[in-house]
């Protein structure tokens, strides 16, 4: 049985845009991994009749729903007051709740203000939900066919209340956590990734989604709990064929492979090998993303490639990018004791908007010298970061090959 769940966000600030609504993004994350299909988010401001409507809706047509924000003791916190009028039932004082939220205070050495009693007014059928780091106590409650609970907005109290939460949907609801794998990429867009993708024929109960986000493309198949292993298996095989060696990391429930730096350091630590790097459109964001990863030995950038070069003690420079690039390595290599050097070197401008960049990249291996080089328009935060995704990609697609 499938469980329809909803989030939804109650506050002023959420929905002008002054506060980021985190909660939902860690809340549909967690339900989705207890076995809960969330259907939607929804936020609203600190309006009684909104909240009150938004109740009577979210009761009619989800299983659950979890509401977070309005709890505080002030004026524009509403939320126990639209739930007694949605729910019809009078608020009560839980003496409880008080004592708790006395204690809180208490622990701190701190007067209570006298509004804060305000937060021990719960609706009578309800359940109250200890918090153990703030004020503000949550309370679950049925609503029509729905069983709402609602918790404080604040991030830290909301997270440090949710294995009781966690409980009672288990308790409730007869679930079963689906099964996510997702193929992580660089290099490739999600429409690239969509197009490699219409022959694959996926079966209705499994969802196919992508989500991009700064450093890789991730496509994501949500397989129910039932599906077997081995038709999962053939499933992310056949995809992994299709989108093709873009695809830097598969993570299952079973094992989390990881980001790229993480990936490469696996593969870099496994084969016991250093590296250098000179990086110049990136800046030094190379050497950042592996931050703490004892294989990269030694790193110079500049963006001005001339001074670069000299600092390394390299006279040689040419007009050339990849001759320049290829003699930089070379030189490196001849003059220091670390097994692999990559050089990165550009052309254009990182800051004019409309003059994109060509970036190009040299690898220099004992066995081999491994190139790439590649066109990046924007503005100077993507050039940079691109320019770094592509010297890791480089260095990722090296260790894969020299494997084989």
């Amino acid at each position: 049985m499938t469980v329809i769940a909803e989030i939804f966000s109650q506050g002023e600030e959420v929905v002008s845009g002054q506060t980021v609504d985190t909660n939902a993004t860690w809340l549909s994350q967690h339900l989705n991994d207890l076995g809960l299909t969330v259907k939607r988010h929804t936020a609203v401001g600190d309006q009684l009749d909104d909240l009150v409507a938004l109740i009577r809706e979210i009761a009619a047509r989800a299983d659950c729903c979890i509401c977070t924000g309005g709890l505080g003791p002030t004026v524009d916190d509403l939320t126990a007051e639209a739930v007694a009028i949605a729910s019809e039932q009078p608020l009560q004082f839980d003496e409880i709740a008080f004592k708790q939220i006395e204690a809180y205070f208490f622990r701190r050495q701190r007067p209570m203000p006298a509004i804060n009693r305000k937060q021990a007014f719960l609706p009578l059928q309800s359940v109250r939900i200890y918090n153990p780091v703030g004020t503000a106590p949550g309370f679950a409650l049925k609503i029509q066919r729905c069983w709402f609970v609602f918790l404080p907005g604040v991030p830290s109290e909301m997270k440090a209340m949710f294995p009781v939460v966690q409980q009672q949907l288990q308790k409730r609801f007869s679930l079963h956590s689906h099964c996510l794998v997702t193929l992580r990429s660089v290099g490739i867009g999600e429409s690239a990734i969509q197009q490699r993708l219409q022959s694959l024929k996926l079966p209705d109960q499994v969802m196919l989604g992508f989500r991009a986000a700064i450093d890789e493309v991730q496509t994501k198949l949500l397989f129910p709990a039932d599906f077997a292993i081995n038709a999962r298996q053939a499933l992310v095989t056949q995809a992994l064929d299709l989108i093709g060696d873009a695809v830097f990391a598969v993570d299952t429930p079973e094992q989390i492979q990881g980001d790229l730096p993480t990936v490469i350091g696996r593969g870099m630590k496994a084969r016991g090998l250093t590296l250098s790097i000179i990086e110049t459109a990136s800046q030094g964001m190379m050497a950042a993303k592996c931050i703490g990863h004892d294989w990269l030995r030694f790193v110079q950038f500049s963006a001005n490639i001339a001074i670069t070069a000299e600092r390394c003690g390299c006279s040689y420079f040419s007009d050339d990018l990849a001759q320049s690039a290829i003699a930089l390595a070379a030189y490196l290599q001849q003059r220091q004791s670390i097994d692999w050097q990559l050089v990165q070197l550009y052309s254009g401008s990182l800051t004019d908007m409309d003059q994109p960049i060509v970036l190009y990249n040299a690898l220099q291996t004992p066995e081999a010298l491994h190139q790439t080089s590649m066109t990046v328009a924007g503005s100077a935060q993507t050039k940079q970061n691109q320019a770094a995704l592509m010297g890791l990609d480089l260095l990722r697609r090296t260790l894969n090959h020299s494997c084989l």
